[in-house]
C-alpha cells in the first residue's frame, strides 16, 4: 500500500491521537529503516527507546521463530517456562526481590501505585487512616492511564481528563527544600523518573534523589522509580538509579524489555510484596511465553553491550557539547549514556531541525517543545554519531539566520 492510501484509511478509521510524520516504513536492519520508496534512514530514536538492539537482530529473530511455533499465549492461571527465569534475571541485575509482568510502561506504573497504597493498608497498625498521598515531580510523564496521568506533572496531559486520581502533589524539579516541605506523615510514596524523558532528558540531582530515599526510608513510605525509558541499559548501567548508589523500593520498566514486543515489569522488594495476594492484581496478556522468551534474550544481549553504551555515550555527549559550544541557539546538553537531549532556545528551530534531519534520512524527535531527543540503539557506532553531528551542524546553521558562534559574540562584546 502507498503512503497516501494508508494515510487516508487512518484518517477515516483511527482515533486522531497521533500527528504522524509523512513516512511509511516497511523494513529495518541494524541502525537503519527503509520507507516504501526505498529511502534509507539512520535511526537515532529506536521507536522511542524500544528497539535497543536495532532492527533484525538474529538472536531475537531466532527466539521469535522458535517460540511462536511452540506457544505464544497461555493464561496466567498456569505456568510456562519463561516468567520465573526472566524474573530471576531482572531481580539479580536490579538488586530487588520480585517481579510482576504486564504489557506496557503505564501499566507497570499503575501497578506500582497500587503497591504503595496497598502496603500502606497492610502496615496500618495505629488505628488511624493509612497513608495515601503521593508526591510526584513537576514536568514528569508516567503514562496516559488515569493513575499515571494523576502523577504526570504536565497540565497539557492532565487537564482534558480531570478530575483524576486524588491525593497527588507535585514537587518542583530537583528542589530539595520543596521536597522536604511537602513530605509529611500522610505520604505513602514518592514517585520519580530517574531521568525525565518526555520532560526533556532531565536527570535527577544526586542530592534530590538521596533526600527522597532518606525521607521515605525514615517514614516507611516507598520510593518508586520510573525507569521505563532510562532503564535496562540505556545509561550504560542496567538501571539509571545505579549511578546514584541508592536502592529503591519499586522500579517500573518496559520499552526495550522484549525487543519490540509489548512487555512491562514491576520490580520490588519482599516487604512491598506483602501488599499483594491472588486476586488483587493481574493481567491477561502480561508475561506471556513469547514476550518473556524474547526478553530473556534481550537481557543476555544488553549485558554484553553495556561497555559499548558507556563508550559511545561518552563520545556522543562530547560531540554534542562541542557542537553546542559553537551555537547560541543551544542552551544545554543533558543526559547519560545513550539517553541524551540538546535543548534549543526556540520551539520553532527545534521543530525545523527535526524535519530537516528527517529529510536527510536521520530520525530524531523533539520533546518538551525545545529539546532534541536522542535514543539510538545500543549498537550505535561513532561513525553514525559523526553523521548525525554533521547534519545537526548543517541544520542549526540553516535554521538560525544568522547563527553566531559564541566566539564571535565574545569578540563583538569586547570590541
Amino acid at each position: 500500500m502507498s503512503l497516501a492510501s494508508v494515510a487516508r484509511m487512518e484518517e477515516k478509521f483511527l482515533l486522531p491521537t497521533y500527528e504522524r510524520n509523512r513516512v511509511l516504513f516497511t523494513r529495518g536492519q541494524g541502525m537503519y529503516l527503509w520507507d516504501a520508496q526505498g529511502k534509507k534512514y539512520l535511526d537515532f530514536l529506536s521507536g522511542i527507546g524500544v528497539n535497543a538492539l536495532g532492527y533484525g537482530d538474529r538472536a531475537i529473530q531466532k527466539v521469535i521463530q522458535r517460540q511462536s511455533k511452540q506457544l505464544i499465549h497461555v493464561s496466567n492461571l498456569f505456568f510456562h517456562p519463561y516468567q520465573a527465569e526472566l524474573a530471576q534475571r531482572l531481580t539479580k541485575i536490579s538488586g530487588l526481590d520480585r517481579a510482576f509482568f504486564c504489557n506496557s510502561g503505564t501499566e507497570a506504573w499503575e501497578g506500582a501505585l497500587k503497591l504503595a497504597r496497598g502496603l500502606a493498608h497492610v502496615e496500618n497498625h495505629n488505628g488511624h487512616g493509612p497513608k495515601w498521598r503521593i508526591l510526584a515531580l513537576e514536568n514528569s510523564f508516567h503514562g496516559r492511564t488515569f493513575g499515571a496521568l494523576a502523577t504526570t506533572g504536565q497540565s497539557k496531559y492532565r487537564e482534558p481528563f480531570a478530575p483524576l486520581v486524588p491525593g497527588v502533589s507535585f514537587v518542583k524539579f530537583n528542589d530539595v527544600q520543596d521536597l522536604k516541605k511537602q513530605f509529611d506523615s500522610s505520604i505513602c510514596a514518592v514517585g520519580l523518573e530517574t531521568i525525565q524523558g518526555e520532560g526533556g532528558i532531565r536527570p535527577l540531582s544526586p542530592e534530590f534523589l538521596h533526600t527522597a530515599r532518606e525521607l521515605t526510608r525514615t517514614s516507611g513510605a516507598l520510593l518508586i522509580l520510573d525507569e521505563i525509558q532510562c532503564g535496562l541499559g540505556r545509561t550504560g548501567k542496567h538501571f539509571a538509579f545505579q549511578h546514584y548508589g541508592i536502592e529503591p523500593d519499586v522500579v517500573a520498566v518496559a520499552k526495550p524489555l522484549a525487543a519490540g514486543l509489548p512487555l512491562g515489569a514491576i520490580l520490588t522488594t519482599n516487604r512491598v510484596a506483602t501488599a499483594m495476594h491472588p486476586g488483587l492484581h493481574g493481567t491477561t496478556f502480561g508475561g506471556g511465553p513469547l514476550a518473556c522468551a524474547v526478553a530473556i534474550e534481550f537481557l543476555k544481549a544488553s549485558e554484553k553491550l553495556l561497555p559499548q553504551v558507556r563508550q559511545t555515550g561518552t563520545y556522543f555527549h562530547m560531540q554534542l557539547e562541542q557542537l553546542a559550544a559553537k551555537y547560541s541557539v543551544v542552551r544545554e546538553v543533558r543526559g547519560m549514556g545513550l539517553m541524551l537531549g540538546m535543548e534549543l532556545q526556540s520551539p520553532d528551530v527545534a521543530r525545523a531541525v527535526v524535519l530537516q534531519l528527517l529529510e536527510e534520512g536521520i530520525i530524531i524527535n523533539r520533546t518538551n517543545e525545545t529539546v532534541l531527543r536522542f535514543l539510538p540503539p545500543y549498537i550505535v557506532q561513532e561513525k553514525h554519531i559523526d553523521r548525525l553531528v554533521r547534519s545537526l551542524h548543517s541544520a542549526l546553521t540553516r535554521h538560525r539566520h544568522p547563527i553566531e558562534t559564541r566566539e564571535v559574540r565574545k569578540t563583538r562584546s569586547t570590541s
